[in-house]
């Protein structure tokens, strides 16, 4: 499996749907997910991508791994406060998302896959 690229529509579809809920985050999804928000002329977000295709593959059936294009997707970087990038959000499936800034290595990233969303 390969990251899935998210749109507006997709995202209040797939994630959490803001527009029907803005005070309260309810994530909708099947399992968690990580969600890279990114720009295509990001140097740091060009050094994660092939990162987090590798774990897409590894996390496979555990872990549904997004991207949002920042320039693209405007009103939903600004709905989560985007102000640099790369941003990422873990979302569990129980509880509040955890938002992170920057690029980390792939160890730091399993790490976190694991703590935050696994529950390992």
């Amino acid at each position: 499996m390969a990251t899935i690229n998210l749109n507006k529509n997709s995202f209040l579809q797939k994630v959490a749907n803001y527009e029907s809920n803005p005070q309260e985050w309810k994530f909708l999804g099947d399992k968690p997910a990580l969600i890279d928000f990114y720009a295509s002329w990001c140097g740091p977000c060009k050094m994660l991508s092939p990162v987090l295709e590798e774990l897409a593959k590894e996390y496979e059936g555990q872990v549904d791994i997004y991207k949002v294009n920042v320039d693209e997707e405007q009103e939903l970087a600004a709905a989560f406060g985007v102000r640099s990038i790369p941003t990422l959000v873990f979302a569990p499936m129980q509880g509040k998302p955890q938002i992170s800034a920057g690029d980390y290595p792939k160890a730091q990233l399993k790490q976190q896959i694991d703590q935050l969303l696994l529950g390992k």
